[in-house]
């Protein structure tokens, strides 16, 4: 009886040292998962809490140039919706068709994730026309557009809107193409002068996507 005492005793200590072993574990999901943070030249990395990581990843707010990113961009990538829109009863190739598909697919919400992003800053989004339409790729963004390296004029939108087919086709890529090399451009000047993180992953997208679609135009055109 004394045996069997004593192995009940013990059972019971296990079970309230697995119970305390298993709170010190709820407590560490808790504050996060651990991060491994990469050493100095001849360092070795070492891996670090959430908190500590957060602490060395020092103050990532938004400077002057993360805010005229976001802004511009929107204007940008609403021209680039602009001439997409055209492709579908324009356009002769069916390429053509499905590359302005892809660009309005991913453009699309990449402007809604800028403007989101504006707001959560509270910073003004802008590049909204007055009245909509194509004046959300020209008008009432408050920037210069001769600042915003390849935004189409007026006179080339217009000499699109009126093409077709093959003569369609290659206008919009000679446009796109040049677009899509300013928009690249203004990405790789925002990770050298900007200071978000957020932002830093947009923009990094940017360049990823637009140069593919790049070189993909180029194999078209």
């Amino acid at each position: 009886m004394r045996v069997l005492a004593a192995a009940a005793t013990a059972a019971v200590a296990l079970s309230v040292t697995a119970c305390d072993s298993g709170g010190d574990d709820n407590s560490a999901a808790q504050s996060g998962p651990s991060v491994i943070a990469p050493g100095k030249p001849g360092e070795r990395a070492e891996t670090i809490g959430p908190e500590e990581a957060k602490k060395r990843r020092g103050d990532d707010s938004p400077n002057s140039a993360d805010v005229t990113y976001a802004q511009m961009m929107i204007v940008h990538h609403k021209q680039a919706l602009t001439m997409t829109k055209l492709a579908p009863k324009r356009a002769k190739a069916s390429k053509v068709k499905r590359l302005a598909k892809r660009i309005e697919a991913a453009q699309g919400p990449e402007v809604g994730a800028m403007e989101g992003w504006l707001a959560k800053h509270d910073k003004a989004a802008s590049g909204k026309g007055e009245g909509g339409g194509d004046g959300e790729a020209h008008g009432g963004s408050g920037h210069d557009h001769a600042k915003m390296p390849g935004m189409a004029g007026e006179a080339q939108l217009e000499s699109l809107r009126k093409a077709e087919g093959e003569a369609f086709d290659q206008l919009f890529l000679k446009l796109m193409i040049t677009h899509h090399r300013g928009a690249v451009m203004m990405a790789t000047d925002v990770l050298s002068d900007g200071n978000n993180v957020q932002l830093e992953e947009m923009a990094t997208d940017v360049i990823a996507q637009q140069t593919s679609e790049i070189n993909r135009m180029r194999g078209m055109a």
